[in-house]
């Protein structure tokens, strides 16, 4: 036989019930009609095969039962009540832990810098960061939130919340283009060497859009790989090769002249940027506030792209 869950709910009215001593003051109090309240007694005391409450027409009291259920129940409906009541706190007040992962370039270059911020800014909530190059099962490992480039998994089950995507240009050294010249389409750029992505899967395969034109595709062979963003940069900066890269990373120096832009006009597939979440209609208070600061703060830079996907 299948084991059933305690009825909780009749357990809360029971104590109700003792503590007014009527089932229509109990009623009064709950919201709930005197019939809601008898059947739920009934109900409870059905289940359990022994009376809880003595009835007569003047008088309710508590049969041995009852007595011995008592404090079990009012412990029922004070949990319940402290469980609403911290909830309702904590969206007024957010606090509480966030545990939040994001791949390490993002977590180190982008989220780090800014948490303080928050953490100023919210007191009473705490936050626990994993950096990682994998993608995280957000309800398996217990997280909160995950912030995640490109696919974001099983959108089926998942909350996503797309935060901005980033803009890639095609960049190189000037030295680079000093020694092999400039390309004047996607169609020339296998004959470059090139940097690339070890963790991002086919990360050789480059897809460019110019207009209302057919987008274009190229393979790219790397002439070396790094399983981190940054760690690719000072091969970029050398001249090693050239590389799609997030423009959050490049930015400077792009601004500096070390590295150029190449076939500016067309353009690659920008890197979304998701926050994940579990399943659920409603996001805790602490995760909500967080997750409006990083977009708050990400999508008034520059070197964003708002996407409302």
């Amino acid at each position: 036989m299948p084991h059933r869950l305690p009825d909780l709910e009749a357990w809360a009215i029971f104590a109700k019930v003792a503590e007014c001593g009527s089932f229509s003051r109990a009623g009064e109090e709950l919201g709930l009609a005197k019939t809601t309240v008898s059947k739920a007694i009934t109900r409870l005391e059905a289940r359990m095969r022994t009376s809880l409450f003595h009835r007569t027409t003047r008088k309710l009291s508590l049969t041995e039962s009852g007595r011995q259920s008592l404090m079990r129940a009012t412990r029922i409906m004070a949990d319940g009540a402290a469980i609403e009541a911290d909830i309702l706190e904590e969206a007024a007040s957010p606090r509480g832990l966030v545990r939040l992962a994001t791949i390490n370039a993002i977590g180190i270059e982008m989220i780090a810098p800014i948490l303080p911020t928050f953490l100023k800014a919210y007191p009473d909530i705490e936050v626990d960061m994993v950096l990682t190059e994998n993608q995280v099962d957000v309800v398996a490992e217990g997280f909160d939130m995950a912030i995640q480039v490109g696919h974001a998994g099983d959108s089926a089950s998942l909350r996503i919340f797309r935060i901005f995507s980033l803009r890639r240009p095609l960049v190189a050294a000037p030295a680079l283009i000093e020694r092999l010249g400039a390309p004047h389409s996607p169609l020339d750029l296998p004959r470059y060497p090139a940097v690339l992505p070890s963790h991002i899967p086919n990360s050789g395969e480059w897809q460019f859009a110019r207009g209302e034109e057919d987008p274009v595709s190229v393979h790219m062979t790397a002439r070396y790989r790094a399983n981190h963003a940054e760690a690719l940069i000072p091969a970029l900066l050398e001249g090693v090769g050239i590389g799609l890269m997030a423009e959050y990373f490049i930015a400077s120096h792009l601004r500096e002249g070390r590295l150029v832009e190449l076939l500016p006009e067309w353009s690659a597939p920008p890197g979304p940027l998701n926050l994940v979440t579990p399943p659920g209609r409603a996001r805790p208070a602490r995760v909500r506030v967080l997750l409006e600061f990083l977009r708050n703060h990400f999508t008034s830079r520059d070197w964003s792209r708002v996407t409302r996907d």
